[in-house]
């Protein structure tokens, strides 16, 4: 495919969104939450896991923590039991009981609602913060970029970049503000459905005629 002009790719965007929408009018975060504690929570334990086994995990999880400092509290070794199948759970555990003590001590035991802040809590980084803010505090500054909208931005050819961080900033130039916060939710419902990691339908893509990856991978 030719070079698009900016204005170009961002016309196909849109004509992009507009179908997904009608395909996906549910499409919307999978991760199950009542606040944005336990969101910051369940989208910690979602790196490298799936969002149906977090939602196994945290069922039992939120019951037993229920607040900020009963996380700041918790046994490193009984919390890294209770998420061991979310993989990396030292980590997560680790990171978990450390945000929570930061948001004891930094922020009034409420979760902060700005990028900046939640930036600064151990292991949060764009995606998470931009998750939290969007569902959890109905703010959208970014757009969230996991592995289902790193993979459908690059075969869609709405970014080049592979970087997270770059994507995303490509991405929040095409895709209208009003739209940031849906658009990952239908990118990943789209690659959960029909464009897979190893074997995209390409047949049977609503969007193939707008996707220059089509029949290609």
């Amino acid at each position: 495919m030719p070079t698009e002009s900016n204005s170009d790719l961002t016309k196909r965007t849109r004509k992009i969104i507009s179908a997904f929408k009608k395909l996906f009018p549910d499409a919307d975060c999978s991760l199950r939450h009542v606040d944005p504690l336990e969101l910051l929570v369940a989208t910690v334990l979602s790196a490298q896991c799936t969002d149906k086994q977090v939602n196994v995990v945290t069922q039992q999880l939120f019951k037993k923590y229920k607040t900020v400092a009963d996380y700041a509290a918790a046994s490193q070794a009984t919390l890294e039991k209770e998420i061991r199948s979310t993989g990396f759970f030292r980590n997560k555990a680790k990171n978990i009981r450390a945000s929570a003590a930061m948001i004891l001590s930094d922020f009034g035991g409420k979760v902060p609602g700005s990028m900046d802040e939640l930036l600064s809590l151990p292991g949060v980084a764009r995606k998470t913060a931009n998750l939290v803010l969007s569902k959890g505090f109905g703010i959208d500054v970014g757009i969230v970029v996991d592995t289902h909208v790193k993979r459908l931005s690059g075969r869609l050819r709405l970014t080049r970049h592979t970087d997270p961080v770059k994507i995303e900033r490509d991405l929040v130039k095409i895709v209208p503000q009003k739209e940031w916060g849906l658009f990952s939710h239908l990118l990943i419902f789209h690659g959960r459905a029909t464009c897979t990691a190893r074997n995209p339908n390409c047949p049977n893509c609503a969007v193939n005629k707008l996707c220059p990856s089509a029949g290609k991978v």
